[in-house]
């Protein structure tokens, strides 16, 4: 999470991960621009180098050598960055139209996602054909259809659509992979049988004609049949028919052929050529909306007939950086000049590979080893990341603003007053709350939109009202997000007690500057944790909301409960011989301590992140209920103090010990590998002194769970004592409930004569 030092003035919104966005945000990070926000949206985390795809197709590189992090990049780069899909433009009101969550505000847009296959021009092949197109999401596909083909019995045909250099380099290094898979199943590898059509005359059409013979030598030594002037016009299940009639059986089928826009492109109003990309002039800049940028596969620029090539999508970042950041400050843009000649290096499956340039070829294993460390200098410009600079003084170039705007800018900067003058503007907090619809109940009697100072809220009869608050500042850089996990994680007491939640007060800071900034971080923030709230049955009856330095946000919640407590669970009703039940993974606080320190020379992957916010964000609600069913006796959720802390809380009222299973903890992945390397919490060491109710934690202390006892959880489990033989149908059902990670990480005991209350099994 970035606090700003300057107030944020102006938006920079990128959509797509791209190799020209990834440019932009290794630029923005080494030369960052006062007042300036970046935003990423993207639906992958890990990017892949379309350089590198085929030689990992091939087996030659791993997963992570070929794909670009992109959370840790736009955390290098001090963006926020959003894991959502863009789905339309708002361009009246300059906002991105997402799937998920809330519309996103910009000042100046960048789009850069790339090309989608055109399938359904060609019958049968959307449902049919495994597309290339979009390279983001190939991996699985591939993943997929390397599982269907080595588990096929007897021979496989694959077919491959599409001869320029991305559907020959496919081939190649699909063919030698998979022949030795087979090779070492002790299968014959020659029951693998490859077609490649091309629509044209020629293969590799863009290429000149050594290029062109030395393929065609390589694809008939390796047994690959390729079908010249062959365009597909229908593909059926296991079958495809070109236009001259001829027909292949065929067990898979790969589309790499020419693809377009993106469909939602075509609802943005923007000009697009015939293909459906965006059609730009050669500042980069849309022809029709100059807040708009685009660049990469999606871009067509006017005058220049551009090969989809991933060299010029990485050629575009500086200039579209360069260019960003003159749109902000209202200085004249900069011409990008495609180059008419580039070099193309394209490998043949093997350690092999062909060069060319223009009318210039070679070949040889020297080339492929040359492409190689071509392709890891660039990838180590975005894994390896120096100390970022401080940002320059903001002089020489300023933001253009508003007379109104500049006022505000002043005033955010000035020193700020405290008391109720910290207080967010009743006209902002008006218009960031107008959209977000909390749910109404009927013991709500005086709740948010009343002019009242306090809601009034009515105890059913036979109820009695459960009272609980959490605060914490955020700790990732979407509002919304954070807004769900802060609603989230309030909850999670009221559900650890089995009470029904019923309503909530929301405290929130949020940092000054813009008001129409202060109004966009409001209202994000507040519909993701609405959402939240509004799925519990919790009404949200009104707030506070104030500036501070960094966002901040937590909730004082109520909940129901009978008055003659039945159903209640509280910390002190373990009794030996229960199961210990946690339901959630832990290691959050390990994590993002990781995260925050991308130049710390240890890797965090971006996706161990994205699989902690999703945990963060499933419910305790459910848990709670199943619990309750399955004869609980005490419960609590998993919070700050760590698994440890929490246990000992639950031990000492129930006057039992405890023994956990270090080997049974369910853990976050990457979460043992950060805490390994010695990335820990900052509240760790507090929570470390309780290391003292251990009784053997010498012979635990190598044991690489054993720092995930003290590490902080954000939004965690519920950790519950269940009657033993109860303890696997209630696991059961938890796991039925998605719950998957759920798990019986100990028992209960009776209370000993040992200081120690809790024993470890290693």
């Amino acid at each position: 999470m970035h606090a700003a030092a300057t107030p944020v003035l102006r938006d920079i919104v990128l959509v797509g991960g791209g190799h020209s966005h990834v440019g932009v945000l290794r630029a923005f990070a080494m030369r960052p621009l006062p007042g300036v926000r970046l935003t990423l949206i993207c639906t992958d985390t890990d990017t892949p180098y379309s350089g590198m795809l085929p030689g990992y197709i091939a087996g030659h590189y791993s997963f992570d050598e070929v794909h670009i992090d992109l959370r840790r990049l736009a955390e290098f780069a001090g963006a926020r960055y959003y894991r959502d899909e863009a789905t339309g433009i708002d361009r009246a009101a300059r906002k991105v139209i997402c799937r998920r969550r809330p519309p996103v505000a910009y000042d100046v847009l960048s789009i850069n996602v790339g090309s989608t296959p055109q399938l359904d021009r060609i019958p049968g092949a959307l449902e049919h054909a495994v597309p290339v197109k979009p390279i983001r999401r190939f991996n699985e596909r591939w993943l997929a259809l390397f599982e269907r083909v080595r588990a096929h019995a007897g021979a496989t045909t694959i077919a491959v659509v599409g001869a320029g250099a991305a559907g020959v380099e496919l081939t190649l290094a699909m063919q030698h992979r998979l022949r030795n898979e087979r090779l070492a199943q002790g299968r014959d590898p020659d029951a693998l049988r490859f077609h490649l059509f091309s629509a044209g005359a020629e293969i590799l059409p863009t290429h000149n004609a050594a290029v062109r013979r030395a393929f065609e030598s390589v694809l008939a030594a390796r047994g690959v049949t390729v079908h010249r002037g062959a365009e597909v016009e229908r593909v059926d299940a296991g079958r495809l028919r070109t236009a001259s009639g001829e027909l292949l059986e065929a067990d898979e089928i790969v589309w790499v052929t020419q693809a377009g826009g993106a469909a939602w492109l075509a609802g943005t109003g923007l000009a697009l050529d015939d293909a459906g990309f965006i059609r730009v002039d050669e500042t980069l800049q849309s022809e029709t909306d100059p807040l708009v940028f685009a660049a990469g596969d999606c871009a067509s620029i006017r005058g220049h007939k551009l090969e989809k090539a991933g060299v010029f999508a990485v050629r575009m970042g500086p200039p579209l950086a360069e260019n960003l950041r003159r749109s902000v400050t209202g200085r004249a843009l900069r011409r990008y000049r495609p180059q008419a000649r580039w070099l193309a290096l394209i490998s043949t499956g093997d350690r092999h590979a062909v060069a060319s340039r223009g009318a210039l070829y070679a070949r040889g294993d020297w080339v492929w080893r040359w492409k190689d460390w071509i392709d890891r200098r660039f990838m180590r410009r975005f894994s390896e990341f120096a100390a970022m600079p401080e940002a320059a003084p903001a002089r020489g170039d300023p933001l253009p603003l508003a007379a109104d705007e500049q006022a505000q800018a002043i005033s955010a900067v000035a020193m700020r007053c405290g008391g109720c003058g910290a207080k967010v503007g009743a006209t902002v907090l008006e218009r960031a709350l107008a959209s977000v619809q909390p749910i109404e109940r009927d013991d709500v009697l005086i709740g948010l939109h009343a002019p009242d100072d306090a809601a009034v809220l009515r105890v059913p009869p036979g109820k009695a009202m459960v009272h609980t608050v959490d605060f914490f500042r955020a700790f990732i850089d979407d509002p919304w997000l954070f807004g769900r996990i802060a609603a989230n994680h309030a909850l999670g007491d009221l559900f650890a007690m089995g009470a029904e939640a019923q309503s909530a007060t929301a405290i929130a800071t949020v940092p000054p500057g813009l008001e129409a900034k202060v109004e966009d971080s409001v209202f994000q923030m507040m519909a993701g944790a609405v959402a939240v709230l509004n799925e519990a049955g919790c009404a949200l009856v009104g707030g506070h909301t104030g500036e501070g330095s960094e966002l901040a946000l937590g909730f004082a919640v109520n909940g129901l409960i009978d008055e003659n407590l039945a159903g209640v669970l509280t910390k002190g009703g373990m009794r030996p011989g229960d199961a210990l039940i946690l339901t959630k993974p832990i290691g959050t606080g390990t994590l993002f301590a990781a995260h925050a320190r991308p130049q710390s020379g240890v890797v965090c992957r971006g996706r161990w992140i994205d699989a902690a916010l999703e945990s963060m964000q499933v419910s305790s609600r459910d848990a709670a209920h199943c619990l309750l069913a399955h004869g609980a006796t005490a419960c609590t959720d998993l919070t700050g103090f760590g698994l440890l802390g929490h246990l000992v809380e639950m031990t000492r009222p129930s006057a039992v010990d405890a023994e956990l299973d270090l080997n049974a903890l369910p853990l976050l992945e990457g979460a043992a590998e950060m805490a390994a390397a010695g990335i820990l919490s900052s509240l760790q060491p507090a929570n470390v002194r309780l290391r003292r109710a251990l009784r053997n934690q010498e012979e635990a202390l190598s044991h690489p769970n054993y720092p995930l006892l003290f590490d902080p959880q954000t939004a965690g489990g519920l950790l519950a004592s269940v009657p033993a033989e109860r303890a696997e149908a209630c696991l059961a059902a938890l796991r039925a409930l998605g719950y998957v990670h759920a798990a019986r990480i100990g028992r209960v005991l009776p209370q000993g004569e040992a200081m120690e209350p809790i024993s470890l099994i290693v």
